[in-house]
């Protein structure tokens, strides 16, 4: 029996994951599982954020990391865009370097600039020295999961993580890169060090998933955000096999998971084989093309462009309906549902009533 087989039926053959909420009408979780939705699921990736007012006035004086540990205030943030827009799911308000500064790692998120991190990895050594995260330091995000779960009644919670590879571009650059050339020139000069250190990395996003699987969340979302910046040979050689670990072992839990990167037009089929059971697609390949690249049995996610968003209600409208469009074809050449979202994240300049008007829109097709 698959993990998505008893998806949501309370016993999923794992005594951690008994307190799962039962969703069975949740349009996100049938589109995920292959199932008929009752209307078109629509989220967006950075809903809960920087584009909305009554975010930005609850964040005031408040640090990004600070905000991630307080579990009343992840609650309200992850709410916000629920109760604004009428998505069909949340996600879980955090950053994917939550689990490492958890751990123990030195960084801080800049405004302005990301993560950056105090003493970047160089050499087996340092790997060897990386703190491994246990479930108890992230204890106030499972805290906002529980809290969620109450909050959300009948809609789904999205839990996430960075997956290895992404993690390991920001310990290896130091912080946020155009081009991960000390990355790539460690994992091509150093192979031995860059598998242990995508090893140690994956233990610590699944422990990370694991810890809000045990608190409810409905599905989870790994993002490889900067995995597009690799050639299809090298990211089945470097990592592959590290995402195919994560996705595994959260597979007992039953729930969708979904797999998610940028400019990963060329590895969806990569992608795809690491375990996820919704693929998400950025907005430079259409949706049926990527039906093609990822091949049956999988559910799609995307993919709108979000500067659309900043181009007027007409051209919303035109392109909204393209997306839905495609994503019926993409149904048609095997994906076995269709997620609407955008092909990356919310811009912060956003304004939100284009967001809710897209919502309503894609519900009404």
């Amino acid at each position: 029996m698959s993990g998505l087989d008893n998806m949501n039926s309370g016993t999923t053959g794992s005594a951690q994951y008994s307190a799962r909420r039962v969703l069975p009408d949740a349009p996100l979780l049938a589109a995920a599982t292959g199932r008929t939705p009752s209307r078109r699921p629509v989220w967006f990736m950075r809903q809960a954020g920087r584009s909305l007012p009554e975010y930005r006035e609850i964040r005031a004086g408040i640090g990004m990391l600070e905000s991630c540990f307080d579990p009343a205030l992840v609650c309200e943030i992850t709410m916000q865009p629920v109760r604004r827009h009428d998505v069909d799911a949340a996600i879980l308000f955090s950053d994917i370097v939550v689990p490492l500064k958890a751990a123990g790692i030195d960084l801080d998120i800049v405004a302005g600039v990301g993560p950056v991190v105090a003493n970047p990895i160089r050499s087996i050594a340092d790997v060897a020295a990386l703190p491994r995260l246990v479930p108890e330091e992230v204890g106030a995000i499972a805290q906002a999961v529980r809290l969620l779960t109450t909050e959300l009644g009948s809609t789904p919670l999205i839990g996430f993580a960075g997956a290895p590879f992404t993690l390991a571009s920001y310990l290896v650059e130091g912080g946020p890169s155009r081009n991960h050339e000390k990355t790539k020139a460690l994992m091509h000069s150093d192979p031995k060090t860059w598998h242990a250190l995508l090893g140690s990395l994956a233990d610590t996003t699944i422990c990370f998933l694991q810890a809000q699987l045990e608190a409810g969340v409905d599905a989870v979302q790994l993002f490889d955000s900067w995995a597009g910046a690799l050639s299809l040979a090298d990211y089945r050689e470097f990592v592959l096999p590290h995402s195919e670990r994560v996705f595994a072992e959260v597979a007992a839990a039953g729930v969708p998971r979904i797999h998610f990167g940028v400019g990963t037009g060329e590895l969806l089929g990569a992608m795809g084989e690491a375990g996820a059971d919704v693929v998400g697609v950025d907005w430079r390949i259409p949706l049926d093309v990527a039906a093609g690249r990822v091949g049956p049995g999988k559910a799609l996610q995307g993919n709108l462009d979000p500067a659309v968003l900043f181009a007027g209600p007409e051209v919303i409208d035109r392109e909204v309906r393209r997306i839905a469009a495609e994503g019926d074809r993409a149904i048609e050449a095997g994906a076995i549902g269709h997620i609407f979202n955008l092909g990356h994240g919310v811009l912060p300049d956003t304004d939100p009533s284009a967001i809710t008007s897209a919502v309503e829109l894609v519900h009404s097709l």
